[in-house]
């Protein structure tokens, strides 16, 4: 059995106090500049797209889709987050971005993305214009994620599935793509040493965000400083 993860004992990763890297320029995270983004075929390099090796044994890698959410807020770009319900089997009381698994009658991960985000915190999905997609990211739970950005447009407030969700939030998007707020932990599982991403983030109160959300953001970091 994989022995659960507590990120806020790990120890810090001393190597990547010189690989954080800088923040992404203001005029680069503004809704016009990421279509311009999403319309480049510029190449880039994603950061980490797997938990690493430690997976459950005897379950099938399973297709999903998350919602990297981006709605505007006094004049800048926020991300929506939520905190699973503590009920849930896979990754209970974690930060995550509203999504989950591809169901039969979903046509692919970005459809699933957007009807879980609808499920999960009452996001109609005609408010989401999809800008386009990250690399799919294999997590410790046998989820093969594709991560899909869009612009939330205006609409009524959102609403919890208290069954899925137990809170939403918002962080600028300006702080998770800067270097300086990013984390590199290692944790060892099954005696085999990997990395684990974190961002900490100070809002209504003290949030960590880690593994794969902070992997993807990371990702996206990566993506936009291209």
């Amino acid at each position: 059995m994989i022995s659960p993860v507590d990120p806020e004992t790990l120890p810090q990763d001393p190597a990547f106090a010189s690989e954080r890297g800088p923040a992404v320029a203001a005029e680069c995270l503004t809704a016009p500049a990421l279509r311009r983004r999403f319309g480049e075929d510029r190449p880039w390099q994603p950061e980490q797209t797997s938990d690493g090796r430690v997976f459950v044994p005897g379950r099938a890698l399973r297709p999903a889709g998350v919602l990297i959410g981006l709605r505007e807020h006094e004049g800048a770009l926020q991300v929506l987050l939520t905190v699973r319900a503590a009920r849930l089997h896979d990754h209970a009381g974690q930060i995550s971005f509203p999504g989950g698994r591809v169901e039969a009658h979903d046509h692919d991960p970005v459809a699933a993305a957007l009807r879980e985000a609808q499920e999960e915190v009452g996001l109609d999905r005609g408010r989401v214009e999809v800008l386009g997609t990250l690399p799919i990211y294999r997590t410790v739970s046998s989820y093969l994620v594709t991560p899909v950005v869009g612009l939330i447009g205006p609409g009524p407030a959102l609403r919890n599935d208290p069954e899925e969700v137990d809170e939403t939030f918002e962080v600028p998007l300006a702080y998770l793509m800067d270097g300086a707020n990013h984390q590199r932990r290692i944790v060892t599982q099954e005696e085999r040493p990997r990395a684990l991403y974190a961002i900490e983030y100070q809002g209504a109160r003290r949030y960590l965000i880690w593994g794969a959300t902070a992997a993807m953001l990371r990702n996206f970091y990566r993506f936009l400083l291209a």
